[in-house]
């Protein structure tokens, strides 16, 4: 009976020790898992239950919200603003962050890193400048170059050409190039970054047997920089679908709704026509928006080079 209590006995005792680790590493993180519930999962989970109701900021609906299934989410999808909205997000994000912000800070990466320190240091301290820039002051500072009496016209005129009204004739493009100046500070620093990991030896000896610059770039540099473009891309552009302040604060949605991206589009219906409930919707598609960028990006990231 004691021979077969003492193997009981130990394997009680070292679950118990088990258990007791466990907590031990479970228990610091209990405030934060709290934190996010209460103000990540939290936010979510009520506008998911608003998406199905016909709340609204004012009217009988305003304290007495009744729940109508997917209505919203079928004038969602029978709404031309809607489809316009999306589409212009997936350009907005494509041209801005993608493309943009992904592919210069990768070019001032690459062109800082054989540069002396002080040239570096100038040309980190510009970019990094209207990273740093609140978004608000960003779209004032944009909004004064392009508007019509504004810097790029002033020097137009000096020079004897003819200016234009940016922000009516092109204003996606406007407010797109005005993200990529500010945002691409960040890939820049992640590039750079990643960049001080590839070895020299291993490019000294490639271009040693005749690889030519791009070639070293494109078989050596980005395949071991790989999952630093993916991390990048993901987080850039997660932050570029969100991006509103910049768009508002330049065109407001306009000139009509050619700027209109889904943050404005959400933002109007719910505060400027006080519809909550479609608002709500509309920020659960922009949430799986994001999913779906995601998701596209982390399985890249998991493929074999």
């Amino acid at each position: 009976m004691v021979a077969v209590g003492l193997p009981d006995a130990r394997a009680r005792r070292s679950r118990a020790t088990r258990g007791r680790r466990a907590a031990a590493r479970v228990l610091p993180i209990i405030p934060a898992f709290a934190l996010i519930a209460l103000f990540f999962l939290g936010p979510i989970l009520w506008c998911l239950y608003a998406s199905f109701t016909d709340v609204a900021l004012t009217g009988a609906t305003a304290s007495t919200p009744h729940l109508i299934g997917l209505r919203n989410y079928r004038r969602m999808f029978e709404d031309p603003a809607f489809r316009q909205s999306l589409w212009l997000t997936v350009a907005f994000v494509l041209g801005s962050a993608v493309i943009g912000q992904n592919v210069g800070g990768m070019a001032l990466a690459l062109l800082m890193k054989s540069r002396s320190r002080i040239a570096r240091a100038v040309v980190g301290a510009i970019v990094v400048g209207a990273w740093v820039m609140p978004e608000l002051v960003a779209g004032f500072v944009w909004y004064a170059f392009l508007s019509d009496d504004g810097t790029l016209n002033a020097i137009l005129h000096g020079v004897g050409l003819h200016g234009k009204s940016w922000l009516y004739a092109m204003p996606l493009l406007s407010v797109t190039l005005a993200n990529i100046w500010r945002g691409t500070a960040f890939s820049m620093l992640v590039y750079s970054a990643a960049l001080s990991n590839v070895p020299d030896d291993l490019l000294e000896a490639a271009a040693v047997d005749g690889a030519s610059a791009f070639a070293r770039l494109r078989h050596i540099t980005l395949p071991l920089m790989r999952r630093a473009v993916m991390t990048n891309l993901m987080t850039i552009t997660l932050q570029t679908l969100a991006v509103f302040t910049l768009i508002f604060v330049m065109t407001g949605g306009g000139p009509g709704t050619k700027t209109q991206t889904l943050p404005i589009y959400m933002y109007q219906s719910a505060f400027k026509f006080y519809q909550l409930g479609y608002g709500a919707a509309l920020a659960i598609v922009l949430l799986a928006v994001g999913g779906v960028f995601s998701i596209v990006y982390l399985r890249m990231m998991r493929e074999e080079v």
